[in-house]
């Protein structure tokens, strides 16, 4: 049986929407991050050498990585479900919104978060790092987030889901960052937040909430 080492308030939860959307029988094998420094516990590490989520095991397999997880699972037990025909426009959107959610929209978030993080460091430093943060911030994270949601602001108006008419894995991928734009504040965008709405109403969806437990991005 496939087993989702699941770590709260992370990429994991997407995959068990996946899994969801699938109809495929799985375990969750549940691990709560260090209550100070926010990381994954050790015990990962022996399922993983980089003791990170999202990881499964598939009997004797063990696979990492969001996007590999995510296709893996697509090409050996959807039948054809939520992949765009081959060859096709849509196929090739799938693709690009597979490599674009983690190369380029989620390390600007990640970003965002380290410092935040930084921003609350130690008293005697901590005037420093906030004057710091504010000069990144402006120069470059403000900047690089605003031009990439409203760039995925304009692509939804293409299509209702990012690689076309139908649910992809391009969606299952996208649906992370997608839930951390609807965070970030900012100037409202009516495509992005129907699209986040229109996410968290699948039953699909609501069964791998249910499941994982509590999923709180700001944490």
């Amino acid at each position: 049986m496939i087993v989702v080492h699941h770590l709260e308030n992370s990429r994991s939860q997407r995959v068990l929407w996946l899994l969801e959307e699938l109809g495929v029988d799985y375990r969750i094998q549940r691990y709560a991050r260090d209550p100070v420094t926010k990381l994954a516990p050790a015990a990962l590490k022996k399922v993983h050498p980089l003791g990170k989520s999202p990881v499964i095991t598939d009997g004797e397999r063990t696979v990492a990585e969001s996007g590999a997880i995510i296709e893996y699972l697509a090409e050996r037990y959807g039948d054809g479900a939520l992949l765009p025909a081959a060859g096709s426009d849509e196929a090739l959107r799938c693709r690009y919104w597979m490599h674009y959610a983690e190369g380029t929209l989620m390390p600007l978030f990640v970003m965002s978060l380290i410092f935040g993080r930084v921003e609350r460091a130690p008293w005697p430093v901590r005037p420093i790092a906030k004057a710091i943060s504010a000069q990144v911030r402006k120069a470059y994270l403000g900047p690089n987030l605003q031009t990439n949601l409203e760039f995925v602001e304009q692509e939804l108006a293409r299509s209702s889901w990012f690689a076309g008419e139908s649910l992809s894995i391009a969606d299952i991928q996208m649906s992370f960052p997608m839930e951390a734009a609807s965070l970030n504040g900012g100037t409202p965008r009516p495509r992005s937040q129907a699209y986040v709405e229109r996410i968290r109403a699948r039953p699909a969806y609501q069964r791998a909430l249910e499941k994982g437990g509590p999923f709180d991005l700001l944490s």
